[in-house]
């Protein structure tokens, strides 16, 4: 049995099963091992990392902790909490929507012009030559404007990244993602901008970062997991030298990985002490993280990594912000693989304007004939369908590869 438990109750002897973040937070190459050194404790705590899943049916136990099925309960009504409460529309929303075959095709022109920019930018970084800001305003609003036809298009091509350039096109996921929050949050047009500007640039220290230890393919030793930690102020200490970035844009490269608790860093900042837009970079930088692929790890699938956040929540992330996050992209995102009542298998492929729970979905698969079925799209949302997802599902259970195909056809 799991039960889930925070760091300060763990005890050699234990069979930790899963630590409760990011991969990208802790430096452990396995999370499924027996504690029996306490310095194995000491390091998760020093990670940052506040909560862990432990087996107790291969170590030992906490009586009252909470079980895995009452974790998922939990965040189960939190996420019909939040499907709940959708429906007003949103400062600027778009009243209607490009569809998403028409838009994923001006999508891919912005993501290959959006990655040479990036790519130009830390280069020049590493030449040792100043950051504008201001330079990368066209670019911002060019994601902008596409978000604002269909935020899935961009936010799930960009998702798409190879090992080579996963730092160059989390710049403009994350990007994408904070212009897609700013409006669902009510932000005002130059408030907007502000965030998209923070979301391009928070990685920016990561060009003084050295590239074995950038791209390495597979996870960092403490020393190496120290250097890269010290990217938010070496990219704050290079857009003060470039004179030009807002106070937005500073903060959220400074705080990007601040938590509420005050288990981040560079400053261990807790609550209000986190400024909004840093919160918001907090989000949008861990969800584009855990849904792409490394060279050591594959990233989750876009609907489970939107209840591991959920998971999270408490510690990690502002839960207003977060309940705004997952209004803006869905319970389950484009890509996510799911099961419907009639026991096929599909794809999201869009979002539906009237619930998080009713998404398009592109069906494929038959879990009865466990065979291919001619591809079908299926809007949720409309009166006379009866199915429903009753779950979440792995593509690599059923054999299944190259989802991108299907939503994006």
């Amino acid at each position: 049995m799991l039960k889930k438990i925070g760091v300060e109750h763990l005890r050699v002897g234990m069979h930790l099963e899963e630590l409760c973040g990011s991969w990208m937070e802790h430096p452990f190459w396995r999370t499924k091992f027996v504690i029996k050194d306490p310095k194995d404790i000491r390091l998760i705590i020093e990670s940052g990392i506040t909560e862990v899943w432990i087996d107790v049916d291969k170590g030992l136990d906490i009586p009252s902790a909470a079980s895995k099925e009452q974790v998922e309960a939990r965040v189960d009504a939190d996420l019909m909490e939040t499907a709940a409460a959708t429906g007003t529309p949103v400062q600027g929303a778009s009243p209607k929507q490009a569809p998403m075959a028409e838009e994923v095709k001006r999508a891919a022109r912005i993501c290959a012009n959006a990655k040479g920019a990036v790519v130009s930018m830390f280069h020049e970084v590493r030449m040792g030559k100043a950051v504008s800001a201001e330079a990368a305003g066209e670019l911002v609003d060019e994601i902008a404007c596409s978000v604002a036809r269909n935020p899935g298009a961009l936010i799930s091509l960009a998702r798409l990244k190879t090992a080579d350039d996963y730092t160059y096109m989390h710049s403009v996921a994350v990007c994408a993602l904070m212009v897609v929050l700013a409006r669902q949050l009510g932000l005002d047009d130059t408030q907007t901008r502000d965030a998209g500007m923070a979301g391009l640039l928070h990685d920016l220290g990561k060009a003084l970062m050295p590239m074995e230890v950038l791209n390495k393919p597979g996870k960092l030793t403490d020393e190496e997991f120290r250097i890269i930690k010290s990217h938010p102020e070496e990219g704050h200490r290079l857009l003060l030298e470039g004179g030009t970035a807002g106070a937005t844009v500073l903060d959220v490269c400074l705080h990007h990985h601040e938590k509420i608790d005050g288990s981040g860093y560079p400053h261990r900042l807790k609550g209000e002490e986190i400024s909004m837009f840093a919160r918001m970079g907090a989000v949008c930088d861990v969800y584009d993280a855990i849904t792409s692929n490394r060279p050591y790890k594959s990233g989750w699938d876009p609907a489970d990594s939107i209840r591991k956040m959920t998971e999270w929540t408490n510690g990690h992330f502002d839960g207003r912000i977060f309940q705004a996050f997952v209004k803006s992209i869905g319970i389950y995102p484009v890509c996510s693989l799911v099961r419907l009542s009639s026991g096929r298998l599909g794809v999201v492929a869009e979002q539906s304007e009237k619930s998080l729970l009713t998404p398009r979905i592109k069906v494929f698969f038959s879990t009865k004939s466990m065979a291919y079925i001619p591809p079908e799209l299926i809007d949720l949302a409309r009166p006379n369908i009866s199915e429903k997802i009753v779950a979440r599902e792995d593509a690599g259970k059923w054999g299944i590869k190259n989802l991108d195909q299907y939503w994006a056809a």
